[in-house]
């Protein structure tokens, strides 16, 4: 390429970026009322449901039907999710093929939409508008800072000093999904995540059909004709081959991983369960076992050298059911790969695997992973992955440079400190 070539394309690359950066730069010229005005028009249910009808701890919508005519209103978000529990606790109100009640769970800092980040309205208008418009209809409870303390307080009493020593609100929201989930019960979704078809219909017969791990000829199969055999339901977030190093050049824990952006669950299960309790060690061996220069207990400095993917991100999650399914059922966990199968959806006594297209399609050809588009059928919901928690960290940037290109720094941080 010449030299008058290369200054004519990045000329016009310069001159792409200054535009975009004018134009982002400029103030908006719609006033204050005009812009509450227009997000009141584009999102109505948002508006409703959430930015007028917020109460103490969150906001909430549960169906008027699925309460005693009289039923006083609720004094707070986590008295009106004891009372859509206690509601959603029979067939009717479950999702198809599962005992997960109809009950929908996000999460942001506040009910005021305006601090919500800019593209999650349109996300959580779709996610209302399955729960309020799609038959049948399901509650929704968007929960606030403060609600998410108030529930980690009534549910888990006894983590929430480790809940509160967390040094990141993102630590935080992962161990709440994992507790609203196991104490309520429902779906929980990021407020990033776009779903693409109504939880109602998320499962189908064909998803707990028997299948076979190949490698060992184990069948697995729904023991009983229990017409509601699902009690959780996670998605794949990384489908690797097991003896290559792709999964970790790629910044991921295990050759298959489970994501927790998306999930569903029936209250008390022993996967939530042993995922609290693997959370609960970590943080006593912290608390008890972390010990300064001179000998004091130093649990802000030991939680600094935790690995938040490890402690309560997907890592975590994947060893809690990776565990737990091969102690109960013998599974071989890279059994549950898609790549050789074209992506099936795996039952496992009472645990569904959706395959990566599930909760990640439209991955594209980079890094795709048998990742398919948002139009196929398994696709249940998008992720858009804002990462509202993210900030840019150098050494983060270099290690994703230096294990992606180089096949090094396979230990260092993925998570920006």
């Amino acid at each position: 390429m010449t030299v008058r070539r290369r200054a004519v394309i990045f000329g016009c690359m310069f001159a792409f970026f200054f535009v975009i950066f004018f134009r982002l730069a400029l103030p908006s010229d719609e006033s204050p009322e005009q812009k509450i005005a227009s997000r009141q028009k584009r999102f109505p249910l948002v508006w409703e449901h959430i930015h007028q009808s917020s109460g103490h701890g969150g906001a909430w919508y549960i169906p008027p039907h699925w309460l005693p005519k009289g039923t006083p209103p609720p004094a707070n978000i986590t008295h009106a999710a004891t009372l859509a529990a206690a509601a959603a606790d029979s067939a009717p109100y479950h999702l198809s093929h599962t005992s997960i009640p109809r009950i929908i769970h996000q999460a942001w800092k506040s009910t005021n939409i305006e601090h919500f980040p800019a593209g999650a309205l349109p996300a959580v208008e779709a996610w209302l508008r399955y729960a309020t418009e799609s038959e049948p209809e399901m509650a929704y409870f968007m929960w606030d800072d403060e609600g998410i303390f108030d529930l980690m307080g009534d549910a888990e009493p006894k983590l929430l000093y480790h809940f509160e020593a967390l040094p990141q609100m993102v630590e935080k929201a992962d161990v709440f999904r994992i507790v609203v989930c196991n104490s309520v019960g429902g779906v929980y979704g990021d407020i990033d995540t776009h779903p693409l078809r109504a939880p109602q219909t998320w499962v189908d017969a064909q998803d707990i059909r028997p299948w076979t791990d190949t490698e060992t000829n184990t069948v697995f199969a729904t023991t009983t004709n229990h017409e509601e055999p699902v009690k959780l339901i996670f998605g794949i977030e990384a489908d690797t081959e097991e003896d290559s190093d792709t999964y970790w050049r790629h910044g991921y824990h295990y050759p298959v991983q489970l994501t927790q952006w998306a999930l569903a669950g029936a209250a008390n299960h022993p996967v939530l369960n042993r995922f609290l309790a693997n959370f609960r060690k970590h943080m006593d061996a912290v608390t008890f076992g972390a010990t300064s220069e001179d000998g004091n207990i130093s649990q802000e400095a030991a939680m600094q050298k935790l690995d938040p993917i490890m402690l309560t991100g997907p890592a975590a999650v994947t060893e809690a059911t990776k565990n737990y399914l091969a102690e109960k059922a013998s599974l071989r966990w890279q059994a549950l790969s898609g790549l050789q199968d074209g992506g099936r959806t795996k039952l496992v006594l009472d645990t569904l695997i959706l395959p990566i297209t599930g909760f990640s399609p439209g991955r594209g050809k980079i890094n795709n992973m048998g990742s398919k588009p948002f139009s196929d059928p398994a696709a249940r919901l998008r992720h858009d992955a804002q990462g509202s928690w993210k900030h840019f960290d150098i050494m983060v940037e270099l290690g994703k440079t230096c294990r992606t290109l180089f096949g090094g720094c396979r230990d260092w941080s993925t998570v920006p400190g």
